[in-house]
C-alpha cells in the first residue's frame, strides 16, 4: 500500500514541527541561564526570576518560526524579557521584595563580597525599573549601547542619558567611601 498525498504531507510536517523543536531547545540551552541571571538582577527574587524566563520563553516559542529568522536572537530574547519583566512590575500591587531567608541580624560577620552585592542590589532596587534594565545590561552584562537601545526598543542617546542619570543616582545614593570590588 502506497502513502497517499495526505500522509506524506503529515509526515514532511512532523519532521519539520521536530526540526524546528530541536533548534528551539539548542537556543534555550545556550541562552536560559543568562536570561534568567538577567532577570534575577532586576527582581531580586529567583523563583520569580525563573518564572520570567519561562515567560519569555514561551512567548518566544509561540512564534519561534517568526523569531528564529531575525538577525540577533540574543538581543530579541532579551527584550521579550524586558517585557515581561516590565509587565509583571505593572501588575505587582506592592514594593516588597521576596526573600528565601531573612536577613542576617548586624551582630554576624558577614563576608565583604556578599555584603557589597547586598548593597548593591538594594541600591539598584531604588532606580525605576526602566533605568534597573539599562544599568543591569549595560554594566552587568556589558552590552553595547546599541545593544541596549535594540533591547528595549529605544534610542542609543537615552541609553545614554538613562544610564549616565541612573549611575550618578547611584553614587550619590552609595556615597564615595564605597568600594567596589
Amino acid at each position: 500500500m502506497t502513502e497517499g498525498p495526505i500522509a506524506r504531507w503529515s509526515l514532511a510536517r512532523r519532521r519539520q514541527q521536530a526540526a524546528r523543536d530541536e533548534e528551539f531547545t539548542e537556543f534555550v540551552t545556550a541562552t536560559a541561564h543568562g536570561l534568567r541571571r538577567t532577570a534575577y538582577l532586576l527582581c531580586r527574587d529567583w523563583h520569580l526570576a525563573q518564572d520570567l524566563t519561562q515567560t519569555a520563553l514561551a512567548r518566544m516559542y509561540a512564534s519561534w518560526g517568526r523569531v528564529r529568522r531575525s538577525g540577533n536572537l540574543n538581543a530579541y530574547s532579551r527584550r521579550v524579557l524586558m517585557n515581561a519583566i516590565f509587565d509583571q512590575r505593572k501588575r505587582r500591587s506592592s514594593g516588597e521584595v521576596v526573600v528565601a531567608e531573612l536577613p542576617e541580624s548586624a551582630a554576624r560577620p558577614r563576608e565583604a563580597t556578599v555584603e557589597v552585592h547586598v548593597t548593591l542590589m538594594r541600591a539598584l532596587a531604588t532606580l525605576p525599573i526602566r533605568d534597573q534594565a539599562i544599568v543591569v545590561l549595560r554594566y552587568w552584562e556589558d552590552h553595547s549601547v546599541e545593544t541596549v537601545a535594540e533591547i528595549l526598543d529605544v534610542s542609543a542617546s537615552v541609553v545614554t542619558t538613562q544610564s549616565a542619570r541612573a549611575l550618578t543616582r547611584l553614587r550619590a545614593l552609595l556615597g564615595e567611601e564605597f568600594i567596589w570590588t
